[in-house]
């Protein structure tokens, strides 16, 4: 348990975070500190305060430092985890190749898999959303075999559900992922020993890469795939 006074430990959980999870940050102030070479919750409070006062404005400027200090004025109460996530991607212009579609497909799994298993968290099933150049739009969805919070296992599904689309040069302007159904980790069906020993090395190297994202604040690491997407 996680208790206020615990100055390191509330460092320890708030400092390696990506500056769009600090609470009550909005898009608009997240890109102004990134300009400024801040890309985590730590950085920011590391910055002088007259600096973040000048950036942001003076009393937004305090207010969000010191969250990002552990330090917050308002009453804290309990709420529940989400119950879903998603992630969306919209292409520039209509999207007839498979493989960019593909590409997107997988960094939208990734991006989802990286805010579950930062939240302690496995999914039971994923939705996904096609939106077409004249507006409209397919969505498809699946149970995973068993919940998951591993790239891997949310992938397979997410492919599954595309190949069933058979979209064949559909032009595609938008994609949405959606991990669904939620819930704790513990509350999953638990690491089982898999009989692949590449499964087990690639499940094992996944909290590594989240160590390491969250290390710069921004993906540094991800599936080669996500890069024919981001190019």
């Amino acid at each position: 348990m996680l208790h206020l006074t615990d100055h390191r430990a509330i460092e320890e959980f708030l400092h390696p975070l990506p500056l769009d999870e600090l609470h009550g940050i909005g898009p608009a102030q997240t890109e102004t500190l990134r300009r400024f070479g801040l890309h985590t919750v730590g950085a920011l409070a590391a910055m002088p305060e007259d600096v973040v006062s000048r950036l942001l404005g003076g009393k937004k400027g305090r207010l969000l430092r010191d969250r990002a200090r552990g330090i917050d004025p308002w009453t804290i109460t309990a709420h529940r985890m989400p119950e879903s996530t998603s992630a969306r991607a919209v292409f520039g212009r209509d999207e007839t190749d498979a493989a960019s579609v593909r590409a997107a497909v997988l960094d939208l799994v990734v991006t989802a898999r990286e805010r579950i298993r930062r939240r302690d968290q496995v999914a039971r099933k994923v939705t996904l959303t096609v939106g077409f150049a004249s507006g409209a739009g397919v969505a498809r969805t699946r149970a995973l075999p068993t919940a998951s919070g591993h790239t891997e296992d949310l992938r397979t599904t997410a492919y599954r559900i595309l190949n069933g689309m058979a979209l064949q040069r559909t032009r595609a302007r938008r994609i949405v992922l959606t991990a669904e159904e939620l819930s704790p980790a513990e509350e999953g069906p638990g690491t089982q020993l898999s009989l692949d020993p590449e499964r087990e090395a690639r499940l094992r190297i996944e909290p590594v890469l989240d160590q390491l994202n969250a290390r710069w604040g921004h993906p540094v690491a991800r599936p080669a795939g996500t890069f024919l997407h981001a190019s």
